[in-house]
């Protein structure tokens, strides 16, 4: 049986400006890459990584299943895991899918009077892959050849994981550019609220994945944390102490935004504000003993490295 997602499915991410790319795949323009087309300014991971904004391609392989229903995600759900022996597309016809969804996505921007032209041409051909828009990338049973397509092609790329398949990432051979871990609660009783988890041993999967595997992949490495409050805002000293075993280069606190699906889930004030973002990200760098090194007022995020981390040299050692 072809690995799918329902018609009706389909006219409900096509409705959220989705482009479809393929039977499980799509792609979706963000709100810095239409910003960064009229020259309004640049995601986060611009300023804290140098992922151009206006060459990114947001994708996903796995559109409709996540080992996890985290109550904050702003994505449609509601999630699932894949049956088994499902047939999969190839990476091959999957990239070429999404980046003709792309261009299409970005058509209405040539004439719209405000779009940077240069920009735009160069968009065309994206140059960044954010494994990252919707599902959980490594249930994908093809995300090694996926990167390794895309670094063939001269595209970088970052995975964001939600950690609950840690054999997955210990194989991957080729490693993303850059891999992102959602580090969602500071304990397993937080966990079960913050997740849903479809995994009976979530909690323990993820920790392995963090402070197991994590240590020993070759790759540049950021553990997030996606906080939402009166749910996984508490404990900095309980998230520290996951962190330090870690390896990590990077830590980003991250507000959660009251954003899409997630709003008919959530009350408005589940969402910290920037301060409470800052003030956050000022206790677990205490704990960590680590320092604040730059963060986005606009996105509600802070970035933590490690007193002793040269990261500006470590960002230019796997450019974007």
């Amino acid at each position: 049986m072809k690995a799918t997602v329902s018609d009706e499915m389909k006219k409900v991410l096509i409705r959220q400006h989705y482009g479809l790319a393929g039977d499980h795949s799509a792609v979706k323009l963000c709100t810095w890459l239409k910003k960064s087309l009229h020259d309004e300014g640049v995601c986060y991971k611009q300023k804290f990584y140098g992922i151009r904004s206006h060459l990114c391609l947001q994708n996903t392989p796995v559109l409709n299943w996540c080992s996890h229903n985290c109550p904050f995600c702003w994505r449609v759900g509601d999630f699932d895991l894949p049956d088994k022996d499902l047939e999969w597309e190839k990476p091959s016809e999957i990239i070429d899918k999404m980046i003709d969804a792309q261009r299409k996505l970005l058509t209405g921007f040539k004439g719209d009077g405000k779009t940077n032209l240069e920009k735009w041409e160069s968009a065309q051909n994206p140059k960044h892959a954010a494994i990252s828009l919707t599902g959980e990338p490594t249930l994908y049973p093809y995300i090694s050849e996926l990167v390794k397509e895309f670094h063939n092609r001269g595209i970088t790329t970052f995975i964001v994981t939600n950690g609950t398949y840690p054999e997955v990432l210990e194989n991957m051979n080729p490693l993303p550019t850059q891999l992102y871990v959602t580090l969602v609660a500071p304990d397993e009783d937080t966990y079960w609220k913050a997740t849903r988890s479809r995994l009976k041993d979530g909690w323990q999967r993820l920790l392995r994945t963090v402070t197991e595997v994590f240590p020993k992949l070759k790759t540049r490495k950021v553990i997030r944390l996606t906080l939402v409050k009166g749910l996984n805002m508490h404990s900095p000293e309980k998230y520290a102490d996951i962190i330090s075993k870690s390896g990590t280069h990077f830590v980003e606190v991250k507000a959660y935004m009251a954003v899409g699906n997630s709003t008919q889930r959530l009350p408005y004030d589940s969402m910290p504000t920037h301060d409470e973002i800052r003030n956050f990200s000022e206790e677990l760098a205490k704990h960590l003993g680590w320092k604040i090194i730059d963060e986005q007022e606009a996105s509600r995020v802070v970035l933590l490295a490690k007193e002793d981390y040269d990261w500006r040299k470590n960002v230019n050692e796997a450019p974007f």
